[in-house]
């Protein structure tokens, strides 16, 4: 039986979207996946070895604010330009009260499983990315390279 393939696509670079592409990735690899991905546009910021990745409640209805304050916050208060400082604080200190890794935790664990970290050479030579800003052992490669692995994968994810 062949192995399984899962191939992702991470576009975004806030601290709440940067987990769900190493939270997949490490666990498909743990179950015996052959992994990678593609690192573009936003989610180049991910790959940096020193993020700073904020959240951000603009835009994101969804997301749950402690004490039902979503119920209360209109939508022009997450506006102001102390709403992205508090909201990354706050979210940082729930990951951390609750144990979970941080960013840079799955990142090392998704290499040690062996999960291929590409970056869009595109996009890093568009916004002149310095490629050793990045973290040790990410590949370069245009999205023709990706679609090599993507066209015979199991399964397919946009994040």
């Amino acid at each position: 039986m062949a192995q399984k393939k899962l191939a992702i696509i991470a576009t975004k670079g806030s601290l709440d979207w940067a987990y769900p592409p190493f939270i997949l990735a490490s666990t498909a690899a743990a179950l015996g996946y052959e992994v990678q991905i593609f690192f573009t546009f936003y989610g180049l910021q991910l790959l940096k070895k020193d993020p700073d990745l904020k959240v951000t409640p603009l835009g994101n209805p969804g997301m749950p604010m402690p004490g039902g304050m979503e119920r209360f916050m209109p939508v022009l208060l997450t506006t102001l330009p102390f709403m992205q400082r508090i909201m990354t604080i706050m979210m940082k200190a729930k990951m951390k009260k609750k144990g979970v890794a941080s960013i840079e935790e799955l990142r090392e664990l998704c290499q040690e499983a062996e999960v291929k970290l590409i970056a869009c050479q595109m996009t890093v030579d568009l916004f002149d990315m310095d490629p050793t800003a990045f973290i040790p052992g990410v590949e370069f490669a245009g999205a023709a390279a990706f679609f090599e692995f993507a066209g015979t994968s199991d399964i397919c994810l946009y994040i």
